[in-house]
């Protein structure tokens, strides 16, 4: 019998705070999960949108076998600080874990990123490339992101989002059936879309201020178009070590995207995933973390 999903409160109770500064971009708490096993590699995850880092209560207790795991909820997302009079840019959000990163002491790091969590990564891989680092790369691991934008087959609730017109009214109207349908028409397996997830998942995305920024935080979207050559470019550009880790029935992030990827990257290996949806952690953690 599989665990019972954690709920918001069982999950900030397994983190902490921090709190940040950076010039520019003010002071904010981000929530924290480090499993704090210094004998082991390290493996710094970076999670989707509209999500968390909930989205590896199933893959945690698997990855902290062979890895001291931190994880992070973005500025704007889960149980982080939500400022409402923010900007929401990628390239800052970049910024903020690897000051965080810096701040918990990681000197080397494995990078695994989701969805969202690409386009951090990718602005990551471009300070990497221009030796502004201060940490190693070890590898990357991206899993499902739609980093070649043009590419992805974006949810029409995605685009009336990032409106500046009418995505702050759609935020309003947005409600735990509207997430449970778009997780069902996302997952390969509607049937494994969890009611007590979706509970914990809906509650993170309202806690702090939620409703009013995530219109604001989706449109990261238009923020591919705007550093595509930036990003494209860092990816196009490395040397490291890529895996591109694909679950084969995304709608969105299509398959298709982890094949332009793997052409266009130097030193990289293709894994694609049959029979899972666009959050392969969530719908089976087992498979998904015998690739990682």
């Amino acid at each position: 019998m599989s665990a019972a999903a954690p709920s918001m409160q069982d999950w900030q109770a397994m983190g902490e705070y921090h709190r940040l500064s950076l010039p520019g971009l003010g002071r904010h708490e981000l929530f924290v999960i480090d499993t704090g096993e210094t004998d082991k590699p390290v493996l710094c995850i970076l999670h989707g949108y509209p999500t968390s880092s909930y989205d590896y209560w199933k893959a945690l207790p698997i990855l902290r076998q062979h890895y001291r795991v931190i994880m992070h909820d973005h500025l704007g997302f889960g149980l982080s600080d939500k400022p409402v009079a923010y900007g929401y840019q990628l390239i800052d959000q970049a910024s903020f874990a690897l000051e965080l990163w810096k701040q918990l002491g990681v000197q080397s790091m494995h990078l695994l990123a989701h969805d969202y969590g690409t386009s951090v990564a990718t602005e990551i891989i471009h300070r990497h490339n221009h030796k502004e680092l201060d940490i190693s790369i070890e590898n990357v691991t991206l899993c499902n992101g739609s980093m070649h934008i043009e590419l992805s087959q974006l949810r029409p609730i995605q685009k009336l989002l990032k409106s500046r017109f009418v995505g702050p009214l759609i935020a309003r109207l947005a409600s735990k059936r509207t997430l449970k349908r778009n997780f069902q028409r996302i997952y390969s397996d509607a049937s494994k879309v969890d009611d007590q997830e979706l509970d914990a998942i809906w509650a993170m995305m309202l806690h702090n201020n939620g409703r009013r920024v995530l219109a604001r935080v989706t449109r990261y979207i238009d923020q591919r178009y705007t550093h595509w050559d930036r990003w494209i470019g860092a990816l196009r550009e490395t040397q490291l070590p890529m895996h591109i880790l694909w679950a084969e029935d995304d709608p969105v992030a299509v398959v298709e995207m982890a094949q332009v990827i793997s052409d266009e990257t130097r030193n990289s290996r293709k894994t694609i995933l049959s029979g899972l949806g666009h959050f392969p952690m969530l719908e089976n953690a087992q498979v998904w973390t015998s690739h990682i």
